[in-house]
């Protein structure tokens, strides 16, 4: 294969490779800033060094990945090679930075699991003063049809419920419960309808399961995501890695024929002697009609 087209070849095939690695790199840029500042979230009321500390690394190794790809691109277009081994250099700090994410990401997991059980307990302990967090209890609870972290009894931790010296919970958030009919300006309801405390909405059919493997699952689905988009990066940076390689190697090559072809150029120019013609006094011998030899020599 000339060595031209091997370079085209190989540039194709690194630049679809870059616009590949600047989509991933921007979907874990998403991910990072999801993790930090979506205030529908769990995660951001998580009290866990190790998942702000995932956050910020993911946002953190996108915003390094489109600079990366800006570097590579310039590099192969322009062939300098200077600029490719700065990109080598770069995705060599990326795949470290990679795998320290998704290894702490992995052994962090329940560590993560159990602050997320602290926070859910919190939340149901606090429950009713109108919160974000309020609204995001309510929402896990009505999308994923559950009530409290092991169950309705869970509510009996709650503040105000135990202002009402209840022993058994007739009272819930409406969110517990499948239907339920607002009728006053309040958070709770109860199925029960000649309950003689304070007026509540009116209730029917509570979840009996608790939210625990709700957000268990919502965590290892999240995780196995972000590990997924992590691997993926570094398949395609090994893939990268290997392309610009070689193509260094080819501007190399490349160059030094380049040099090679000017040094011949300057010795035909003015180090070789033209042999095409001789003075006769010289007693040159034509190779092409030998017997003008003798022609010369009288």
């Amino acid at each position: 294969m000339k060595l031209n087209v091997k370079i085209q070849l190989l540039n194709f095939c690194f630049q679809v490779l870059n616009f590949i690695f600047l989509a991933l790199g921007l979907s874990v840029f998403g991910s990072g800033l999801w993790i930090l500042f979506d205030r529908g979230s769990l995660q951001t009321v998580l009290p866990s060094v190790e998942m702000r500390t995932v956050g910020a690394g993911l946002m953190l190794i996108g915003a390094v990945v489109l600079l990366v790809t800006l570097v590579g691109i310039l590099g192969a277009e322009k062939q300098i090679r200077v600029v490719l081994l700065l990109y080598v250099g770069f995705l060599i700090v990326l795949i470290l930075g990679q795998l320290f994410i998704t290894v702490l990401l992995l052994i962090s997991r329940d560590k993560i699991e159990r602050s997320l059980d602290q926070m859910v307990d919190q939340f149901i302990v606090q429950f009713g003063a109108d919160s974000s967090e309020d609204r995001l209890m309510d929402r896990v609870q009505k999308y994923e049809s559950c009530c409290g972290r092991t169950g309705p009894a869970d509510w009996l931790n709650n503040s105000f419920i135990q202002s009402l010296n209840l022993t058994n919970p007739d009272v819930l958030p409406c969110s517990c419960f499948k239907m339920y009919e607002p009728s006053v300006n309040s958070f709770w309801c109860s199925e029960l309808g000649n309950y003689t405390g304070p007026l509540f909405n009116w209730g029917n059919s509570s979840y009996d399961t608790g939210c625990k493997e709700k957000v268990s699952d919502w965590l290892k689905e999240n995780t196995l995501t972000v590990v997924s988009m992590e691997v993926g990066l570094m398949l395609i940076e090994g893939l990268q890695l290997v392309l610009a390689v070689q193509l260094y190697s080819a501007f190399g090559r490349k160059s030094a024929a380049r040099k090679r072809a000017a040094l011949a150029g300057g010795a035909d120019d003015h180090g070789e002697q033209n042999y095409a013609y001789s003075d006769p006094q010289d007693g040159y011998a034509d190779p092409a009609h030998p017997a003008h030899h003798h022609d010369y020599q009288n």
